[in-house]
């Protein structure tokens, strides 16, 4: 069977990629036109084994079309160039709203009352279940209208997290000595991100991660391909275990999509809810 898979996948991604989705991503996704020739084929081949995959579906009236599976599709492949992916193994579907959608949310205080509430999300990622965006967001994102946020990366990111059994913050890395070297970048990041928000200075990464290591993984991934230039300036061994984990550095390409932004998660629609994601079952 894994035979036949690959054999498929190679097939798919040996098809000649259709004009009218170049243009798609020429024009919603300017991160694309930064990219090498060589790293665009790649990223073309991995949208047609993505769109044959997973299946696409509008939800509140929102009608689904190639530009919107090929603008969400190319954001969420980025995150595989270079590597050896089974393409988000535990995720079949992509749920598209037209913007923002209401979820139920369940959360346990400290004293372990459990209070039921209604929430605005830009998206969501489910163990083991589907990942949810809110199209408005996912095209703002893409284009880098806001700053480092980027919801498509930011979901597909939890996906990898997941990879190793667990949303931890630390997605399925090769040998225990990486897990370490991860851990001790990720540890020391959290930290200056948390001493610059309590003392109200700028910083490169949204507080939005201090949530918990699941988002901050999240959210730094966002910020790697969205701000690259500030996040590495200001944490270069964070930087360091993102470029050899996802195996690019888009410092390195030229130009950058998005601004770095103040302290205080002022990068994008201060009147909504910041809770972008809650597991299954949570």
């Amino acid at each position: 069977m894994k035979f036949l898979k690959r054999r498929k996948r190679d097939k798919l991604r040996g098809m000649p990629f259709p004009q009218e989705w170049v243009r798609v991503l020429e024009t919603n996704f300017p991160l694309y036109n930064r990219l090498s020739d060589a790293d665009r084929r790649e990223l073309q081949g991995h949208i047609h084994v993505l769109l044959e995959e997973k299946r696409f579906e509008g939800c509140g009236g929102f009608e689904m079309t190639d530009e919107v599976r090929v603008t969400i599709a190319g954001q969420a492949c980025v995150l595989l160039l270079h590597r050896d992916t089974d393409y988000f193994p535990a995720m079949s579907s992509i749920f598209v709203y037209p913007s923002l959608f209401v979820s139920d949310v369940a959360e346990e205080d400290a004293d372990g009352v459990v209070k039921e509430f209604e929430d605005d999300r830009s998206g969501e990622s489910w163990d083991r279940g589907p990942v949810v965006l809110s199209w408005e967001d996912a095209l703002a994102g893409a284009l880098g209208r806001v700053g480092g946020y980027n919801s498509v990366i930011h979901e597909f990111a939890h996906q990898l997290d997941m990879e190793n059994g667990a949303m931890d913050g630390a997605p399925k890395l090769e040998t225990h000595e990486q897990y370490d070297s991860w851990e001790n970048a990720f540890s020391e990041a959290y930290r200056v991100v948390e001493r610059n928000v309590n003392a109200g200075r700028p910083t490169a990464i949204d507080d939005y991660g201090l949530e918990g290591p699941d988002e901050f993984f999240a959210v730094v991934a966002e910020h790697f391909f969205q701000t690259p230039h500030a996040l590495a300036r200001e944490h270069p061994n964070l930087y360091g275990e993102l470029e050899q984990y996802f195996r690019q550095d888009p410092a390195s390409w030229t130009g950058e999509p998005g601004a770095s932004r103040t302290a205080g998660g002022q990068r994008r629609r201060a009147s909504r809810s910041p809770k972008r994601r809650r597991r299954a079952g949570a």
